[in-house]
């Protein structure tokens, strides 16, 4: 029987309320899945209004609905794993979609006091106006429009009270769930629930930390300080700390609104161009990237003519040595190299169960033979990543979390240059990125710099050896030196032991057996039943009885 560690005490009301709504939408499914939905009266149905309304609602539906009645916690996960394709069904995933912009604005929320709560200054003195009605309520927070006694219009976001408590509870609990599924449910533990999870904690923490957001817009806004294209919204420390930020407010028009920037006569196709470059040069150059670049994050300022990106809440960053690992991957597959694939893809992934390479290779192969199909106008990045997923996922190949959200964010920012343009192709902005990196891994400062790295490690390697084997020769003398050495297939071999022991044994039981009830019946020894000895014949029957149920195991190739 699956078990639960025993709740702490701040948990036990989310669990009362989480098997409350569970169980209110389960119940309601199954009515609605099942003759019983018949037998319910049109009268009932009529007193009972909600009911029929939860009765008309498909499965998935439901699931959402009860994602949405659960809180931030689970509306921000069905966020994060809406675009799972590789473990979902597509019906859910249309689902999960809706939760972007389905949450209420808090009620009766002050504002101004808030403000003036967290940054403990009087909102009067450095606010000419605040609006009370948010412009906009997401699971984690909602916005507020002020303006600055200097004139300058700004946006507040700001945190729903005690959601740090309650998302820290929630995940408490999604992890025990979770825990529970892998050890106990086979068909959960192909899905990874406890790196899902993992994978979830890391975004929100960071999503609800705004000083790190703070901190995300200063870098961003470095990285760009030169480009002419892209805009930064401003942030305002002094108005900010970790639960309340202040930045800059942006009147452009979202990049999904076509026929506003159309009314303006911009070129669409342009935008989706110039939008894309900006984000490859995020990822390729800089290896800091917006990880959420949906339409409603992007805009474009028609005055200034640049592109701004907003909310930097979510941010994905690649290592250098990652980020080389990166081209590497993005070379072998515009080379169509799977064995290079290969090797890169064990270079970055954080576990590889792989149960068999060949077919990795092969599936690998039929991927790009599939893209090598088709001209390159036709090729649509967002289907290649997902099934590229599905192919990691099918030969348990678990990614780091920073390519996890590259590749969700790749698949969206395409779909934005879809809109923008039915006849975009992502591939024409990625093969200028190609050359830059083949001349780059080719030139002589890279082979500088490679051949100075080796050098150092070499020197490094050389001085710490004696330390190390300082080291060994200490444990060895104390009798503190380990070696574990793995038995590789031990447990077989012991269950045939067991069984050749067991089966011996019965053997022995069975000779005993029959030459005792030959002494018997040799002796003639009494009771008797038609002249026969009864207990020489129970011994005879015992015997043939454990002979046939070890013939029987042995066929079978069963234990015993």
């Amino acid at each position: 029987m699956p078990s639960l560690k025993l709740p702490k005490k701040q948990d036990l009301k989310r669990y009362g309320t989480l098997f409350s709504v569970l169980s209110k939408y389960g119940f309601e499914d199954v009515l609605a899945a099942t003759p019983i939905k018949n037998l319910i009266p049109d009268t009932y149905l009529k007193k009972h209004p909600d009911t029929h309304k939860l009765l008309s609602y498909s499965t998935y539906e439901r699931i959402r609905m009860v994602l949405e009645e659960l809180g931030p916690s689970y509306v921000k996960m069905g966020q994060v794993i809406s675009n799972r394709e590789d473990m979902l069904p597509p019906e859910l995933l249309k689902e999960l979609v809706k939760l972007q912009d389905n949450v209420k604005p808090l009620e009766n929320f002050d504002v101004a006091k808030k403000i003036k709560e967290e940054l403990a200054l009087d909102s009067n003195e450095c606010f000419s106006y605040i609006s009370p009605t948010p412009l906009a309520a997401a699971s984690l927070a909602q916005v507020h429009k002020a303006q600055l006694l200097t004139g300058e219009w700004v946006i507040f976001k700001i945190q729903r009270p005690h959601i740090k408590e309650t998302i820290a509870s929630d995940i408490s609990i999604m992890k025990d769930v979770a825990s529970a599924l892998e050890k106990y449910s086979s068909q959960a533990q192909q899905l990874q629930p406890m790196q899902l999870i993992a994978s979830f904690e890391k975004s929100i923490t960071e999503e609800l930390s705004y000083t790190q957001e703070l901190n995300n817009m200063l870098r961003f806004s470095k990285n760009f300080e030169n480009n002419d294209i892209i805009y930064v919204p401003k942030a305002y420390k002094a108005f900010s700390n970790d639960h309340i930020i202040c930045m800059e407010y942006i009147d452009g028009i979202k990049v999904s609104e076509i026929k506003k920037l159309q009314a303006l006569n911009i070129d669409t196709k342009a935008v989706a161009t110039l939008g894309v470059d900006l984000y490859l040069e995020q990822i390729l150059d800089f290896g800091f990237f917006h990880a959420d670049p949906h339409p409603g994050n992007i805009f474009v300022l028609p005055e200034q003519e640049r592109i701004c990106f907003i909310d930097y809440g979510m941010m994905g960053s690649i290592m250098p040595k990652d980020k080389e690992a990166l081209e590497d991957l993005l070379l072998a597959f515009f080379k169509k190299d799977v064995k290079k694939i290969i090797v890169v893809l064990k270079k970055i992934a954080i576990r590889t169960d792989i149960p068999d390479e060949k077919t990795l290779e092969y599936d690998l192969n039929e991927l790009l033979e599939g893209i090598s199909n088709i001209a390159i106008q036709h090729i649509k990045l967002g289907a290649t990543l997902r099934q590229f997923k599905n192919i990691l996922f099918n030969n348990k190949i678990a990614i780091p979390h920073y390519l996890y959200m590259l590749i969700r964010a790749l698949v969206i920012i395409e779909g934005v240059g879809l809109k923008l343009n039915p006849d975009f192709n992502i591939t024409e902005n990625l093969e200028p990125y190609m050359t830059t990196i083949i001349r780059k891994r080719l030139s002589f400062k890279r082979f500088v710099k490679k051949s100075i790295a080796r050098a150092q490690d070499y020197t490094n390697l050389i001085d710490t050896l004696p330390e190390d084997i300082n080291d060994i020769i200490s444990k060895i003398k104390n009798g503190k030196l380990v070696i574990v050495h793995e038995h590789k297939g031990l447990n077989e071999f012991k269950d045939t032991l067991k069984t050749a022991i067991n089966r011996m044994v019965f053997a022995i039981i069975i000779a005993a057996l029959s030459i005792g009830s030959s002494i018997l019946v040799i002796a003639d020894m009494p009771p008797k039943v038609n002249g026969i000895p009864i207990l020489g014949a129970l011994g005879f029957l015992i015997s043939a009885l454990l002979g046939f149920a070890i013939l029987i195991s042995i066929f079978k190739n069963r234990k015993l």
